[in-house]
């Protein structure tokens, strides 16, 4: 056994590699094979580790995170599942919690529930808001239920009951019960979300059952695959709250991956900010299906409680379903390479969020695609060498590009496809931009003084114009910027995040029965990371969500990890008074604090920060060819000079209009940057005279 270490990330159009070992780190992409993605990762680890003469018997650990969940729940192609919930709330996942993302829509259509009104079936019991018992579970009516959920053949069983996450003894109770009589998963909501909130607690817990079938089938398949070729070391799942967990985990609990991809991308971004001594960053990754963008402030992304997935309205809240699992707080846009271009009814060039996907991919992969792409629009525009695509594994063509862009956008605007195509990238730019502006904004921090970190497949190329769109003058591309998130799984801690509530006042505030919550739930989270952390020194790091009395919505304050004493009180309250001060410019005098919820997470010590390099020194950067491109801004065409990245040493720089080319990426210098490449190896533009 070496000390190699490997990541592998499933997104929607490339499984991207990532090899670490001694000589260093390889990289490697190929086509995701949606019909049996473990084919795409075997292909992709085969591939690197051949080149780097090693076996999968060589490697240490491997670490794997994947976007299926979340396409499963998109493309409702989960498995057949029922809801087990009390009597007379059969329809929590219908009413949702009543309110309207869009007021002024008339015709306002929510996301249909993962589980059909049939299928969402009640029993009697019920529970108070303290877990008192009010009425018994009816065991009868639970056995009741067997033959209904064998006639309708039912694979996956979600149980969630009001206050179960009070007292889960009832769900429990359903579980033993329907386990001694059918072979299919069951998920309780209190062991996937207890907290409070109904809805937020149900959706969670279907959303769980929906993805449980498809994903312990495939993740079972990919172990024995690595197996049966020789893997011995433990696989890791990347979790979307930014940690590393288990297999068995990753089985029992699904829902916790729906962000593992993108997640990796941001505890990438992290590293590379701690490593550059940046403390205010925005993290953008552009792959083939998606973009996403993340804070960053001092080496940490924010997070957050909950998330929505398969949204209906573009940006807002409140049009998707509801999952409250830990998660590293972005904003995710359908605007990657595969983002289909069409023109609507209005006359407008829209972008996405349909994808071409990998099979059959954008028109010039040439594989059938007959629909215009963001890919296809930069290879009209000369960014991209259509010879060395992928490192050069995927050879673009750019006529069916054209054929595309001009049956589908160019023709109806009366537009030739290379103008078709300036019009597809200033309007996926602008997309980007303006989600990077609302994020902010709803974050209550800003933008320009941040650095851009752009990896991903696409990153690099669209990023110098998302800069100039967000006011932002520097931008660094770090090495291995193409399969970014594949790196990152390998920067993440062995982390599990468990939360509970336990509702309370300030001014009644109970600090005995708050130790003990806290106590048990640390307990929880180490055994978890202990069977992952092979004796690795751990971390522990508290929250607490809390709000003025009477408001609806509670925002996360930090606790200290020690034992609470009545006299750290003060300094918690003045802990929240600042927060809030934070989102909403001032606190509310006088008025009483509650406390909802608690969040406690167990993560294994991240690598100290690297000493700072001394700065470079001066070396030449020779172009290797010029390459004509149309510039998005002023339209025009023109020779840009190609840099080759791998014969760029630390201490060169160039100025734009130029294209620094690599395997997996291509990074754009546009007119009025400069390009310098830094002690660590990477590119840092800089905008005019920054």
């Amino acid at each position: 056994m070496t000390s190699a270490r490997l990541a592998v990330d499933i997104g929607g159009t490339f499984t991207d590699v990532a090899l670490e070992y001694a000589g260093g780190r390889l990289t490697g992409k190929v086509l995701t094979t949606p019909e049996a993605p473990e084919r795409g990762v075997i292909e992709g680890v085969r591939g690197v580790l051949d080149a780097a003469g090693l076996h999968l018997s060589d490697l240490a650990l491997l670490v794997h995170g994947t976007t299926l969940a979340t396409n499963a729940i998109i493309e409702r192609k989960g498995a057949r599942t029922a809801l087990i919930t009390t009597e007379g709330f059969r329809d929590v996942l219908a009413m949702r919690n009543e309110s309207r993302y869009d007021q002024y829509d008339l015709n306002l259509v929510l996301p249909e529930p993962l589980v059909p009104r049939h299928l969402r079936l009640t029993v009697p019991e019920r529970l108070d808001n303290e877990g008192r018992v009010l009425r018994p579970l009816d065991e009868a009516a639970v056995r009741a239920l067997v033959p209904v959920l064998q006639r309708e053949h039912v694979e996956s069983v979600a149980v969630g009951f009001l206050h179960a996450f009070v007292n889960p003894a009832h769900e429990q109770r359903t579980r033993e019960i329907l386990a001694a009589a059918l072979g299919v998963p069951i998920t309780l909501a209190s062991d996937v979300s207890p907290e409070m909130r109904e809805w937020e607690r149900f959706s969670t817990a279907v959303a769980n059952a929906y993805v449980q079938p498809l994903m312990a089938r495939y993740l079972t398949r990919l172990e024995a695959a690595l197996r049966t070729e020789g893997f011995a070391g433990p696989l890791f799942l990347m979790l979307s709250g930014g940690g590393l967990t288990t297999l068995d985990m990753a089985c029992r609990f699904p829902v916790r991956l729906v962000e593992s991809g993108p997640a990796g991308g941001a505890i990438f971004s992290a590293h590379i900010a701690r490593e550059c001594g940046l403390d205010r960053v925005l993290s953008f990754d552009m792959g083939g299906t998606t973009a996403k963008i993340c804070l960053i402030d001092d080496h940490q992304p924010q997070t957050a409680r909950s998330f929505e997935v398969a949204r209906i309205g573009r940006f807002k809240k409140g049009s998707g379903l509801p999952l409250r699992i830990p998660v590293i707080e972005m904003v995710e846009i359908g605007a990657g390479g595969g983002s289909i271009a069409h023109v609507d009814a209005l006359g407008r060039i829209m972008v996405g969020p349909e994808s071409a996907g990998a099979d059959p991919g954008p028109a010039c992969y040439g594989r059938q695609g007959m629909q215009p792409t963001v890919t296809d629009a930069n290879l009209l525009l000369g960014r991209y060498d259509a010879a060395r695509f992928a490192g050069g594994r995927l050879q673009l063509d750019a006529a069916p590009a054209a054929a595309a862009m001009d049956a589908q956008v160019g023709g109806a605007l009366g537009l030739a496809p290379s103008m078709a195509a300036l019009g597809v990238i200033e309007m996926v730019d602008e997309t980007m931009s303006n989600a990077a502006r609302v994020h902010a904004i709803e974050s209550g921090k800003s933008l320009g003084e941040r650095t851009l970190v752009a990896f991903g497949g696409g990153g690099p190329v669209h990023a110098y114009r998302i800069a100039e769109k967000l006011g932002v003058d520097r931008v660094l591309v770090p090495g291995g910027a193409g399969v970014g998130s594949a790196i990152g799984f390998l920067r993440a801690p062995v982390a599990y995040e468990v939360v509970r509530s336990l509702y309370q006042r300030f001014s009644t505030l109970d600090i005995a029965a708050v130790n003990r919550l806290l106590a048990q739930m640390a307990a929880e989270a180490a055994d978890v990371v202990a069977r992952g952390s092979f004796g690795a020194p751990t971390r522990e790091s508290r929250l607490a969500y809390m709000r003025y009395v009477g408001q609806g919505h509670e925002i996360p304050v930090k606790l200290p990890s020690h034992h609470l004493t009545d006299a750290g009180i003060p300094a918690i309250r003045a802990a929240y008074d600042e927060a809030y001060t934070r989102f909403y410019n001032r606190p509310v005098p006088g008025s009483d604090v509650e406390i909802l919820s608690y969040a406690v997470t167990i993560a294994t010590a991240p690598e100290a920060a690297p000493a700072a390099l001394p700065p470079p020194a001066p070396s030449v950067a020779r172009p290797a060819r010029v390459q004509a491109v149309r510039d998005s801004v002023r339209g025009e065409v023109a020779d840009w000079q190609v840099f080759e990245r791998a014969a760029l040493a630390s201490g060169a720089a160039l100025r734009g209009p130029a294209i620094i080319a690599e395997d997996e990426t291509s990074t754009l210098v546009g007119p009025g940057w400069r390009a310098e490449i830094d002690a660590h190896g990477y590119i840092v533009l800089i905008r005019g005279d920054a």
